[in-house]
C-alpha cells in the first residue's frame, strides 16, 4: 500500500510503500496526532520514517488493491 505524508514547509512529499492495511496506518496516524509525538512507519524494504507529528501537514493513505499483470482487452 502507499502512504503519502505531506510535511509542512516542505515542497516534497514523503512517499513510503508498506505492508501495513489502510486500518492500521489510520491508527497509527491517528495516536500519533492525538499523543503529538511521532508518526513511525517501516517501508517493505526495512527502512523506517520517523515524522514529528506537528509537522504533518497531510497523510494520503492508498486503496489495497493488487496489481494487474498483462494486457487488457480493447
Amino acid at each position: 500500500m502507499e502512504v503519502t505524508i505531506g510535511v509542512k514547509h516542505l515542497p516534497r512529499e514523503l512517499v513510503i510503500d508498506t505492508d501495513l492495511s489502510a486500518d492500521e496506518v489510520a491508527a497509527a496516524v491517528a495516536s500519533a496526532l492525538k499523543s503529538d509525538g511521532t508518526l513511525e512507519l517501516k517501508d517493505l524494504r526495512g527502512r523506517q520514517f520517523v515524522v514529528p507529528a506537528a509537522s504533518v501537514g497531510y497523510v494520503e493513505i492508498g486503496t489495497e488493491e493488487t496489481r494487474r499483470v498483462g494486457f487488457g482487452t480493447l
